[in-house]
């Protein structure tokens, strides 16, 4: 009995192994590196204008508000992993395109964690609110006095 349960315990260490290496996943990859759902990142994401109860202001080709955090500075994020499990990044693999509206010259992007590309209009980089559930929502603006949308000329708009 007791060498059937020392194979048993032994052919259980492997599995046991492979579930911890599955639970553990790449450790490099951090929260900045991962959209809360699937369409915050993407190699074709687009920026564009659209009328809001705000004024015309910044949205991804899908009509999600863009948001920009007062604390990023020089176009640089400021967002750390736990801001970013909140505010996702506009992130792609590729270069982010002007959609209709947009000033082309405010439009960039820079590296971020992963190799993918974060969005910036003019100094700010931008942002998606985890707290809008639907296209159009401005759910974010204004939240703790430092997230804002912007309006087509990459300024704040601070209104409610």
């Amino acid at each position: 009995m007791r060498a059937r349960t020392t194979r048993i315990t032994l052919a259980a260490i492997p599995l046991t192994l492979l579930a911890l290496t599955a639970c553990g996943g790449n450790t490099e990859g951090t929260a900045a590196d991962k959209p809360a759902n699937p369409s915050a990142q993407g190699s074709g994401q687009t920026v564009k204008v659209a009328g809001s109860d705000l004024g015309d202001i910044l949205v991804d080709q899908d009509g999600r508000t863009l948001y920009a955090f007062t604390k990023d500075k020089a176009g640089t994020s400021n967002c750390d992993a736990d801001c970013i499990a909140v505010w996702p990044a506009l992130t792609g693999s590729t270069k982010v395109a002007a959609g209709p509206g947009t000033d082309t010259k405010l439009l960039a992007t820079a590296a971020s964690a992963g190799g993918a590309v974060q969005a910036r209009y003019g100094e700010w980089p931008l942002y998606y609110y985890v707290g809008d559930a639907s296209p159009g929502d401005v759910n974010g603006q204004g939240l703790d006095g430092e997230w804002f949308v912007l309006g087509a000329d990459g300024k704040l708009v601070r209104e409610s």
